[in-house]
Protein backbone atom coordinates (compact mmCIF):
# COMPACT_ATOMS: atom_id res chain seq x y z
CA UNK A 1 0.00 0.00 0.00
CA UNK A 2 1.31 3.24 -1.38
CA UNK A 3 2.04 5.80 1.97
CA UNK A 4 2.88 9.38 1.91
CA UNK A 5 5.56 11.75 3.52
CA UNK A 6 3.63 15.53 4.15
CA UNK A 7 6.55 18.03 5.23
CA UNK A 8 5.52 21.92 6.30
CA UNK A 9 9.04 23.36 5.50
CA UNK A 10 9.51 27.40 6.57
CA UNK A 11 12.49 28.12 4.77
CA UNK A 12 15.26 30.75 6.74
CA UNK A 13 18.59 30.50 4.39
CA UNK A 14 17.01 30.74 0.70
CA UNK A 15 20.13 30.85 -1.30
CA UNK A 16 21.71 27.61 0.59
CA UNK A 17 17.69 26.17 0.87
CA UNK A 18 18.18 25.70 -3.25
CA UNK A 19 21.06 23.30 -2.71
CA UNK A 20 18.79 21.08 -1.01
CA UNK A 21 15.92 21.27 -3.60
CA UNK A 22 19.12 20.15 -6.30
CA UNK A 23 19.97 17.39 -3.72
CA UNK A 24 17.10 15.01 -2.70
CA UNK A 25 15.29 13.71 -5.57
CA UNK A 26 17.98 11.45 -6.01
CA UNK A 27 17.61 9.76 -2.87
CA UNK A 28 13.52 9.69 -3.26
CA UNK A 29 13.62 8.16 -6.07
CA UNK A 30 16.38 5.46 -5.11
CA UNK A 31 13.44 4.25 -2.79
CA UNK A 32 10.87 4.39 -5.06
CA UNK A 33 9.66 7.59 -4.59
CA UNK A 34 7.85 10.84 -6.41
CA UNK A 35 6.87 14.48 -5.67
CA UNK A 36 2.91 14.56 -6.26
CA UNK A 37 3.51 18.18 -4.87
CA UNK A 38 6.47 20.20 -4.08
CA UNK A 39 6.52 23.60 -2.92
CA UNK A 40 3.26 24.90 -5.16
CA UNK A 41 0.73 27.76 -4.26
CA UNK A 42 -1.43 26.34 -1.22
CA UNK A 43 -5.19 28.23 -0.74
CA UNK A 44 -6.33 27.95 2.27
CA UNK A 45 -10.45 26.35 1.79
CA UNK A 46 -11.03 25.98 5.57
CA UNK A 47 -9.62 26.92 9.04
CA UNK A 48 -6.37 29.66 9.65
CA UNK A 49 -3.62 27.13 8.57
CA UNK A 50 -1.29 29.13 6.72
CA UNK A 51 1.75 26.74 5.47
CA UNK A 52 4.96 28.60 4.57
CA UNK A 53 5.93 25.41 1.82
CA UNK A 54 4.34 21.50 1.55
CA UNK A 55 5.53 18.76 -0.18
CA UNK A 56 4.12 15.53 -0.57
CA UNK A 57 5.85 12.65 -1.45
CA UNK A 58 4.45 9.12 -2.42
CA UNK A 59 6.54 6.12 -1.61
CA UNK A 60 5.50 2.48 -2.53
CA UNK A 61 4.73 1.58 1.41
CA UNK A 62 5.80 3.05 4.84
CA UNK A 63 8.67 1.16 5.25
CA UNK A 64 10.15 2.17 1.95
CA UNK A 65 9.45 6.09 3.01
CA UNK A 66 10.99 5.16 6.46
CA UNK A 67 14.27 3.80 4.72
CA UNK A 68 14.71 6.69 2.49
CA UNK A 69 14.27 9.02 5.64
CA UNK A 70 16.78 7.19 7.77
CA UNK A 71 19.34 6.53 4.69
CA UNK A 72 22.59 7.24 4.15
CA UNK A 73 21.58 8.28 0.72
CA UNK A 74 19.63 11.41 1.95
CA UNK A 75 21.38 12.08 5.42
CA UNK A 76 23.26 14.75 3.76
CA UNK A 77 19.87 16.51 2.27
CA UNK A 78 18.45 15.92 5.30
CA UNK A 79 21.21 17.77 7.55
CA UNK A 80 21.03 20.50 4.99
CA UNK A 81 17.33 21.13 5.00
CA UNK A 82 17.40 20.93 8.48
CA UNK A 83 20.40 23.83 8.72
CA UNK A 84 18.45 25.71 6.35
CA UNK A 85 14.50 25.44 7.33
CA UNK A 86 12.00 24.35 10.08
CA UNK A 87 10.28 21.30 9.19
CA UNK A 88 7.75 19.38 10.18
CA UNK A 89 7.51 16.03 8.18
CA UNK A 90 4.31 13.58 9.22
CA UNK A 91 4.01 9.77 7.39
CA UNK A 92 0.80 8.48 6.61
CA UNK A 93 -0.77 5.40 4.92
CA UNK A 94 -2.70 5.25 1.75
CA UNK A 95 -5.99 3.32 1.43
CA UNK A 96 -6.10 0.29 -0.30
CA UNK A 97 -7.57 -0.58 -3.64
Amino acid sequence: MAAYVIAHVDVTDPIKYQEYIRMSPDSIKAYGGKFLARGGETRVLEGGWQPKRLVILEFPSATQARLWWDSAEYAPAKALRNATSNSELILIDGVGA
